[in-house]
């Protein structure tokens, strides 16, 4: 008996050094830098996301972003698995700095709150039209009486006012509250001055130019449909249309998002591919600057020009990024530079989501569906859009109670000619700019398709069944996220697919 005891001591204390010893070669595995990058990004976006709930003096002393940068830095360097939880501590402290930091420079426009005063700032992104048919303007360099004041502000005023993007305005009202990445707002505010610089906004006045013209050629709605697909001006759409495509799913094709940008710097590097990869590079490097110079910077344009460019360099140098290392390295640059998108900015939350759907969801569910086989045009544009469709559901739900049943059926009708419209209305440009005796002649094909998508989009609005109105509180959304992310793991684990041959650019 006592022999027996000896040899079941022996096989536990065997079978507890093998465990230990296995566990601490796990812990001294060093996993590969960039995926150390992207939990690192992702303790960044945790700590600004935190920020606001925690009071701004704890954290936005520089004591604390230098103590965090060091030890995140060791924890890169020596890149062991047991350092992770480190790592992640300290960019969390680094979030939680850059958070309350923002935070303090806020205060002066937040305790304006209330109060009716008179500011001057800058108009950052195109005037808009608003149901009331009031003109929305969205401002930042905000000064009050000669003296600065950190934040966006959203304005709203009564009347129509030849306001351009990257004027210099002066508005007078009771200050309110803010939402979204607008740190305060001024409802029905009185416009007491408009100034515009020469030559101003160089690449708004080009933009415009090329507008007229187009709109020379092709009769409204449509021009302005094909304007918002060449250059991302959803603002210029009339109000009826843009709340048809709202409805049937369609809003993303003309603002300033990823799938314009993707389209054109595709072109770009396709055309100049086989005279050199220097020059297609070059060319794509360009498109992207002109577009996002042309756009403005929203918060879905800014991830749209980081990726594209990020998947640019990377095609270019032979390299391959991960898209979930390239999605937490975007968010994180991104909320670095403005923290307010992580509090609420639904733009930059939407356009996160879809990249998120058609990089990493859409590819698993050709290959768990279809295998190896290359997918056609159609079957790859429905499979990209049931996935964005899927992935940002439950963000579109929780901020507006309402969902697109004829999302799938519109994008399938409309997507595909997209970059057929684009380029027809291009050349409706051209033409009307140097024949303009001929311009409808240019603008006929354009028209033609433009015209289709107007009738497919008002026609599937009218339907009673296109729209479904319900409600999902904030813990029901994060469950649904949670839940979709088990979905993708067991997808990948299945089908073995390597997501970093999802590049946009390619």
């Amino acid at each position: 008996m006592m022999n027996n005891l000896y040899d079941d001591l022996f096989l536990f204390e065997s079978h507890f050094l093998y465990t230990v010893c296995m566990n601490w070669w796990v812990l001294k595995r060093r996993p590969h830098i960039s995926w150390l990058i992207a939990i690192a990004c992702g303790g960044l976006l945790v700590g600004v996301f935190l920020a606001q709930y925690v009071p701004t003096t704890i954290f936005s002393s520089l004591f604390w972003l230098i103590a965090a940068v060091m030890i995140a830095a060791l924890a890169l360097q020596r890149r062991y698995m047991y350092l992770i939880p480190v790592l992640v501590v300290a960019c969390v402290v680094i979030g939680l700095w850059r958070g309350s930091v923002q935070e303090i420079d806020l205060t002066d426009l937040k305790q304006l709150n209330g109060q009716t005063v008179t500011l001057d700032g800058h108009v950052r992104d195109d005037v808009d039209t608003n149901a009331r048919g009031e003109s929305v303007i969205r401002m930042d360099s905000l000064h009050r009486d000669g003296q600065a004041i950190a934040g966006t502000m959203w304005v709203s005023a009564k009347g129509s006012f030849d306001i351009k993007r990257g004027d210099q305005i002066r508005v007078s009202g009771v200050v309110g509250g803010g939402f979204g990445s607008f740190a305060a707002s001024m409802f029905q505010a009185h416009v007491e001055s408009v100034q515009r610089s020469q030559p101003g906004d160089v690449a708004r006045i080009v933009r415009d130019w090329f507008a007229d013209a187009v709109r020379l050629a092709i009769p409204e709605p449509a021009a302005s449909l094909g304007i918002g697909y060449l250059v991302g001006q959803k603002r210029a759409l009339p109000a009826d249309l843009i709340e048809a495509l709202q409805i049937v799913g369609l809003t993303h094709v003309v603002v300033a998002s990823g799938y314009n940008l993707t389209i054109l710097v595709r072109l770009a590097r396709r055309l100049f591919e086989r005279v050199s990869k220097y020059l297609s590079a070059l060319a794509a490097s360009a498109m992207i600057a002109s577009f996002v110079a042309v756009t403005g910077m929203s918060p879905s344009m800014s991830r749209a020009g980081l990726v594209a460019g990020l998947s640019l360099a990377a095609w270019y140098y032979g390299r391959r990024f991960h898209p979930v290392i390239l999605l937490a390295f975007a968010a994180a640059v991104t909320v670095m530079i403005n923290p307010s998108y992580a509090w609420g900015d639904l733009g930059w939350q939407l356009s996160f989501a879809a990249f998120a759907g058609v990089m990493i969801l859409a590819p698993l569910f050709q290959r768990f569906f279809f295998g190896d086989t290359q997918p056609s045009i159609i079957r790859q544009i429905l499979g990209e859009t049931v996935a964005a469709i899927i992935v940002t559901a439950p963000i579109v739900i929780g901020a507006f109670g309402q969902f697109s049943n004829v999302a799938i059926i519109a994008n399938l009708l409309v997507v595909p000619l997209v970059p057929l419209a684009m380029l027809l209305t291009f050349i409706a440009g051209i033409g009307a700019l140097l024949f303009p005796m001929a311009a409808t002649l240019f603008g006929t094909p354009a028209r033609l398709l433009l015209d289709y998508m107007v009738a497919v989009a008002n026609y599937l609005a009218q339907l009673p069944w296109a729209q479904t109105k319900f409600e999902l509180a904030p813990i029901a959304v994060a469950v649904c996220y949670v839940v979709l992310i088990g979905v993708c793991v067991l997808l990948w684990r299945k089908t073995r697919f390597d997501l970093r041959d999802a590049n946009i650019v390619v």
